[in-house]
């Protein structure tokens, strides 16, 4: 009788298990349609608002596009155009050199304040990173007056301060040596209280365990930041640097507000150059094609700085 049980018990086991199998395929196969079904508001927005005006755009480009005349197929010659424009090519390179000045100098100055937070506690914290997330809140409109009247040849507070200690008055947006540097200040300033944030997130999740066992190892704190904050804070410095470049190569209200890309065009960034073509050129084929190709620098640097930072191998640990 045992082994008339047990042999209908391994009878039944294969029909068993194809029962059981089927019900999981079909509860992954429903937990598929819900997600589907979860992304299907996104994908609409996505496409509404990203993936048509993008296709859009790239449409008017082959064209002579304009709002007061027939639009005249023109094939690639707006990209040839804007591709054998050197004033399109300086500008970029101009808002490379922007970026360089600009990105650098915020991660750096992010850093140690986020660092100087951390090392606060309570009331005095809170009121620093108040402090830093003001220029955050400041419009670019403001914050451009508010630099120009400080960089003022006549009256200007910098000019004043350097003049305590003998220096002549400089024309600190009125020459072409000292004009993208100028502007460069406010766009630091405007970033950083962001940043900093940011910094202090990632600061903040690095458990106390890891420098406290560093301790106990006779661990000083040059090498506490070289083996434990850096290593972990690597993702967070490569999505500021990334962030921040394409931010910086994009700056359009600071240089238009305080120089209107002069003098002699040392501060026409991409962005300004493209404005400027969209607002009084008759046909908009061109600063499209040129918005179009500016997107392309963008997605270039960023790849090229995920590739050098190989962010892979921070996100494995």
């Amino acid at each position: 009788m045992t082994s008339a049980a047990g042999a209908a018990t391994a009878v039944a086991a294969p029909g068993t298990r194809g029962a059981s199998g089927s019900t999981a395929r079909r509860r992954r196969h429903g937990d598929t349609k819900v997600a589907y079904l979860m992304l299907t508001p996104l994908v609409v927005l996505l496409a509404i608002f990203v993936i048509w005006p993008l296709l859009h755009a790239v449409y008017i480009s082959f064209f002579t596009w304009s709002f007061y005349a027939p639009s005249e197929f023109v094939g690639l010659d707006n990209y040839v155009n804007v591709l054998t424009d050197q004033a399109f090519l300086s500008s970029v390179l101009r808002g490379l050199g922007f970026a360089a000045m600009v990105v650098p100098a915020q991660l750096l100055i992010a850093f140690a304040f986020a660092n100087l937070v951390k090392s606060f506690s309570g009331r005095m914290a809170g009121v620093l990173k108040v402090t830093i997330y003001v220029p955050a809140v400041i419009s670019e409109v403001i914050a451009s007056i508010i630099f120009t009247i400080i960089y003022a040849y006549r009256g200007g507070i910098l000019n004043w301060a350097l003049g305590l200690v003998g220096r002549d008055d400089t024309a600190w947006l009125g020459e072409t040596g000292t004009a993208l540097p100028a502007i460069a200040v406010p766009a630091i300033w405007i970033g950083m209280g962001i940043a900093s944030l940011i910094m202090l997130a990632g600061l903040l999740d690095i458990p106390e365990a890891y420098y406290e066992v560093a301790s106990l190892d006779g661990a000083g704190w040059w090498s506490k930041m070289v083996h434990i904050t850096l290593p972990l804070m690597k993702n967070i410095f490569l999505y500021l640097l990334v962030t921040g470049f394409a931010g910086s190569l994009q700056f359009l209200v600071v240089p238009l507000v305080m120089t209107n890309g002069g003098p002699l065009e040392s501060t026409t960034l991409p962005n300004l150059f493209i404005f400027r073509h969209f607002t009084n050129d008759l046909y908009s084929g061109y600063p499209i094609a040129a918005a179009l190709l500016l997107f392309l620098v963008l997605g270039s640097v960023s790849a090229i700085i995920f590739r050098l930072v190989r962010s892979e191998k921070a996100v494995d640990g």
